[in-house]
């Protein structure tokens, strides 16, 4: 079997936010909010995943959002690339959802949970050795809870977790483990198979029940996504070769070129040439 990547919006949505995805998504809720206690008994999908999309739509595949057990707000986001303003946009959706909920006039008081749940496949926390951190409203000196904490911010970081099946003991762990690794599976693995929800799971992103349209969607996605992820590190690459270059230029008249190089990283040919610019230059 060859499975899609979860990590792909179109892939999560589909797997997490279908219709049919209703006991998929309780289940995975409740290992990743309440560490697999059964806390949230039933759910609505408020924005079902649904195909065929419109083309050309910019965020057709948006976040999955459900109404949850005691009238919360769950807005699940996977994120892929680590992209300018992310963070500043999960607490706007986040405060936008939580602020939606009432009418003009209506009391305070009917305001519910909101949990923004964000899934990353890159670190945000450096610092934080956990794989799941949770933030919410504290005092600044003595991180004293405010009075209510209706709006938390939940976040998963992939690359934190690093099991192996035969390491897998809750089903934190092998939900974590789906999102992850599925898509360089070609087999259930015996020990997740046993949860009738990740099962099924699997089943929905096994890549033979998907149609072309969708097939052809989720390509161009991860086309998009890889060259996105190029453009980065080509950015980088060029800013680091910018910088190498600055040194270079003062070094000039203080070392001979070898050593030049192999102070700034740069090829003999590239320092010989920023000489021949400054000779022309000054001419």
């Amino acid at each position: 079997m060859i499975f899609i990547n979860p990590k792909t919006d179109f892939a999560f949505k589909k797997i997490f936010g279908s219709e049919q995805s209703k006991d998929i998504l309780i289940s995975f809720l409740n290992a990743l909010l309440y560490e697999a206690r059964p806390v949230i008994e039933d759910l609505e999908i408020l924005n079902p995943y649904l195909a065929p999309r419109i083309r050309g739509v910019k965020d057709t595949y948006l976040d999955v959002k459900a109404k949850i057990t005691g009238d919360k707000t769950v807005i699940i986001k996977m994120q892929v690339l680590n992209v300018d303003g992310f963070e500043k946009r999960i607490l706007y959706n986040a405060a936008k959802a939580y602020s939606i909920q009432l009418d003009s006039g209506e009391d305070y008081t009917l305001l519910n949970l909101v949990i923004a749940l964000t899934i990353t496949d890159f670190e945000m926390f450096p610092n934080l050795d956990r794989v799941i951190s949770r933030f919410v409203l504290k005092e600044k000196d003595y991180l004293v809870d405010y009075l209510i904490y209706d709006i938390e911010l939940v976040f998963v970081e992939l690359p934190k977790f690093s099991k192996e099946p035969e390491e897998l003991e809750t089903l934190t762990d092998k939900w974590l483990y789906f999102l992850k690794s599925a898509r360089k599976l070609d087999r259930v693995p015996e020990t997740m198979g046993e949860v009738p929800e990740i099962k099924k799971a699997f089943e929905v992103a096994n890549q033979a029940n998907l149609n072309r349209e969708e097939l052809e969607d989720l390509e161009k996605r991860e086309i998009w996504i890889h060259d996105q992820r190029n453009a980065v590190k080509k950015a980088v690459k060029q800013a680091v070769k910018q910088k190498a270059l600055e040194i270079a230029k003062r070094l000039l008249d203080v070392l001979d070129e070898e050593t030049i190089s192999q102070t700034t990283g740069l090829s003999l040919e590239d320092v010989r040439e920023l000489k021949r610019d400054r000779t022309q230059g000054q001419q």
